[in-house]
């Protein structure tokens, strides 16, 4: 009897639109539960049958099987006398069960229970010679204590690896299935494109460069999104059950499809060890040469993020908002717009200080006791008492200060950083350095730039420099600083304050005119 595949797949896909719809965004979030389209599934299984030996038997495993869109795409791409073996794991019973409904017939061995507590088969000849996955992106926020120190554990043993704290739950998916492998077992895993950047991914590269042979790595274009419930950048990152050759080359490829992307380039595993941002592979263009004499950033500048108020829309305010509410102009100091709403990237000042824009705030900042705020200043503590109806004073970060007003210190900075932005292909840069001639403080929308001691010193010596070191910062490229960032679905990019001190310090160094051979001797 012949079997419609395409026409379960069609089904499957309902079924599980239905499932998932019906639940929160927080639920999925929890789970981990972003469906993958079928028309990626079907590509990653094509390209599995094109590194295969011919006519080879398949043994597959999906640890994160879902309803099952991969192995309806195996059974679309493979023909059946070759599928010697297809099992699967999900912990959703409710999506396991509607699998069951729709493949049970077809051969499928579906177990459903946790895969990281299954064990995996002793024989050789039992273990998948074919991975197929895309595992639950599940932020290391939503793990358990014990989850964590049990999968660290877990992961440690599979692969003499220890993953940190932070790692999400897809790191150690990819880590436990390397017990499940058969030597020479290829594997293909949809994940998000973060670990190529951040902290916790560095073991995950760590796996990929010393445990297995690392055969590609396909980074789709951020702005061409490939879940449409999930704001990730995706990859798909290829690799066999075999011991690392010694000097071998990584194919790096991005956008397009995984057939015909639209950039390609090796890059040797001796190059990716000394690497830290896997995402600056493929190079679309040459990378500027870069002065490694002009240090980072962070030499010149102390970074920071802007103050985090708990309450934007209770403790920032317009100077009307205060007189109509009685809070005196002792406890207002001027706070910038966030970084949509601030159409100026040089901030000039009234003669107190105040920013010259269409849209002057203020931050209510009160170091004042309660007692001392209820017999002194009566409006002000009728204010705080609206706050404490609208349990402003139970939000997270207010609830763990005394008294629960108060606010974090910050001096004004001369510059500033929006450091999140999306590239479009346009001439529009997706972040700009800002020049604050102000009183104003910034909430945590932007990043904080304070000149270090020396830098600060020479900048008083010579006042105009303070505007040519902005010019400067922004004369950066684009490139250069969106590099040792990451980005998010969408084309989202953002930096955190220590990637943004990675950043080379070489246009700020130009202008101050202090490269030296010898960094000892470094005025800055």
């Amino acid at each position: 009897m012949t079997v419609d595949i395409n026409a379960i797949q069609i089904r499957r896909a309902q079924v599980e639109k239905d499932i998932l719809s019906s639940r929160s965004q927080l639920q999925r979030n929890k789970m981990g539960q972003f469906g993958t389209p079928p028309a990626l599934a079907g590509e990653i299984l094509e390209y599995a049958n094109g590194q295969l030996p011919a006519n080879a038997n398949i043994r597959f495993l999906d640890p994160a099987f879902g309803t099952g869109v991969f192995f309806g795409a195996l059974l679309e791409v493979f023909e059946s006398k070759r599928i010697a073996r297809a099992y699967g794991y999900e912990l959703d019973p409710v999506l396991g069960r509607a699998a069951f409904e729709l493949w049970a017939s077809l051969g499928l061995d579906l177990r459903i229970e946790d895969f990281t507590r299954a064990v995996a088969p002793p024989c050789e000849g039992e273990k998948a010679n074919l991975i197929i996955c895309n595992p639950p992106y599940v932020r290391h926020h939503h793990l358990s204590r014990n989850d964590k120190d049990r999968l660290r554990e877990l992961s440690r043993t599979a692969t003499g690896i220890e993953f940190n704290g932070l790692t999400g739950l897809y790191c150690y998916f990819v880590a436990l299935s390397h017990a499940w492998m058969a030597d020479g077992a290829l594997a293909g895993w949809l994940i998000p494109g973060e670990f190529l950047d951040v902290n916790y991914g560095m073991k995950l590269k760590k796996y990929l460069l010393d445990r297995v042979c690392l055969l590609r790595i396909h980074r789709f274009d951020p702005e061409d999104v490939q879940f449409e419930d999930a704001l990730v950048s995706s990859t798909v990152v290829w690799f066999e059950k075999r011991p690392p050759p010694h000097n071998s080359t990584v194919e790096f490829s991005y956008g397009g499809t995984l057939a015909k992307p639209d950039v390609v380039q090796r890059v040797s595993t001796q190059m990716l060890r000394r690497e830290r941002k896997w995402s600056r592979y493929p190079l679309r263009e040459p990378r500027e040469p870069v002065n490694q004499e002009a240090g980072p950033l962070s030499e010149l500048f102390t970074i920071t993020r802007g103050i985090a108020t708990g309450a934007n829309n209770f403790f920032v305010m317009t100077k009307a908002n205060a007189k109509e509410n009685g809070i005196p102009d002792r406890f207002l100091i001027p706070i910038l717009p966030s970084p949509r709403r601030l159409r100026t990237s040089e901030v000039h000042a009234d003669a107190e200080g105040i920013p010259q824009l269409d849209e002057q705030l203020f931050l209510l900042k009160c170091g004042l006791g309660e007692e001392d705020v209820k017999k002194s200043y009566p409006n002000l503590w009728k204010y705080f008492e609206r706050g404490m109806l609208d349990h402003i004073d139970q939000r997270y970060l207010c609830k763990s200060r005394v008294p629960w007003y108060t606010q974090e210190q910050r001096r004004p900075p001369p510059y500033l950083f929006t450091y999140m932005g999306r590239t479009n292909g346009g001439t529009k840069k997706p972040m700009r350095f800002i020049l604050n001639e102000s009183q104003a403080i910034a909430t945590n929308s932007y990043l904080l730039l304070y000149p270090k001691p020396s830098l600060e010193k020479i900048i008083h010596s010579k006042p105009d420099l303070q505007k040519e070191i902005w010019v400067a910062l922004n004369a950066m490229s684009t490139a250069e600083v969106v590099s040792h960032g990451r980005v998010y679905g969408g084309g989202l990019h953002k930096l955190e304050p220590k990637e943004l001190g990675r950043v080379s310090a070489q246009k700020v160094r130009e202008v101050v005119g202090q490269i030296k051979e010898d960094r000892q001797s470094r005025l800055l």
